[in-house]
């Protein structure tokens, strides 16, 4: 496992609580529009926080934080999570994952250990389309699938959320989201921002009446379905 970066303070990463967010380095996606490229190309070059660095920090906000948020990169890749995890849980804290669900086995383990609280599966596009999104040529669309049919059963606190590109995303898109994910709990959709660190530069936003649009669609099939990161 390798930590490169740490939030010590967020209300956005785990909403609801004061929590903290750990970056963990490395991830199976190459999505073009990913905003933390070098946890995701070159993780190994990245600089890196001790483990023992972040447990003690967060034995110190003992009281004052009410969660913890493990994000990426692709968590469920680093071997040694559960561990880590046990150790952040033995201070009293929720814990929230954030996952592309590439590894259904890692996150129902994670949940039937009850090691974790609340699971964030960002869901990349509709599964004809997944593959752009995710910037790989043949996505495990069966691993994604079954991720996301284990959170449906609603074993734990969840969402889905899709950062929504206009060169990436259409209309269409969220239309096959609203059949495959029928009745989630909670689904958001993100506006993409561009930034000095998006893995592929140059994408942009649909604007909020565009986003809403979209909004309508998923609402005929999800009760709670909002946008993030719009002014």
């Amino acid at each position: 496992m390798k930590i490169c970066g740490l939030n010590k303070t967020t209300l956005l990463d785990y909403p609801g609580k004061v929590a903290a967010a750990i970056f963990l380095g490395s991830c199976n996606f190459r999505c073009p529009f990913c905003q933390n490229s070098p946890l995701v190309l070159h993780a190994d070059r990245e600089p890196e926080i001790s483990r023992e660095e972040v447990l003690s920090f967060l034995k110190k906000r003992q009281g004052i934080l009410e969660g913890v948020c493990i994000t990426g990169g692709e968590p469920t890749l680093s071997n040694d999570l559960e561990d880590f995890i046990r150790e952040i849980r033995s201070f009293g804290y929720a814990v929230k994952l954030d996952t592309n669900g590439s590894r259904p086995r890692v996150l129902k383990d994670l949940v039937r250990k009850n090691l974790i609280d609340k699971a964030a599966m960002d869901i990349k596009s509709c599964p004809d389309n997944y593959g752009n999104a995710a910037g790989l040529l043949y996505p495990d669309l069966d691993s994604i699938k079954e991720s996301a049919d284990f959170l449906l059963e609603g074993h734990i606190d969840y969402e889905f959320r899709t950062t929504v590109v206009r060169e990436l995303h259409t209309e269409k898109d969220f239309q096959e989201i609203a059949q495959w994910l029928k009745g989630a709990k909670a689904y958001y959709l993100q506006a993409y921002k561009d930034s000095e660190e998006v893995l592929q530069p140059g994408f942009s936003s649909y604007s909020r009446e565009e986003l809403e649009r979209f909004r309508s669609i998923l609402l005929e099939t999800i009760p709670l379905v909002e946008i993030r990161g719009v002014d």
